[in-house]
């Protein structure tokens, strides 16, 4: 007797949103530095009928949200775990920006280690492609 394949979490979540008509949708990721050319991508992929997410957050800029240090510091535990499951919600990822430090370049292998196409604004800074 054979069984139906058992689908993974992310097959039933790409099953439904097709069953759901739903957009695509694009994760922008990046350093914060590039909070202004972020927007603009939104802008840009929201008009050509996307469902973009992004960073919400920009730690570098005072606020009062993260004003207290230790504050700041749960605060970014818990940025990195909500972007993460931005990731995991989103069909392909967007790199913006023409630097790619050590949060971003964990956000890119993640996004790969899950098998979602990584795109960049600036292809140069891929950590992944030797030179």
């Amino acid at each position: 007797m054979s069984y139906p394949k058992l689908l993974t979490p992310g097959e039933k979540l790409a099953e439904a949103k097709r069953d759901l008509c739903v957009p695509t949708i694009v994760v922008i990721c990046g350093s914060t530095r590039f909070m202004d050319a972020m927007a603009e991508m939104d802008r840009q992929l929201t008009a050509a009928g996307m469902i973009v997410v992004k960073p919400g957050c920009d730690m570098k800029t005072p606020h009062a949200l993260w004003a207290d240090p230790v504050d700041a510091e749960r605060l970014k535990v818990e940025l990195d775990r909500l972007h993460r499951a931005k990731i995991r919600l989103a069909d392909e990822v967007l790199v913006v920006g023409d630097y790619v430090g050590d949060s971003t370049r964990a956000e890119i292998a993640y996004a790969r280690s899950l098998g979602k196409p990584v795109r960049f604004t600036h292809p140069a800074v891929d950590p992944g492609v030797s030179r």
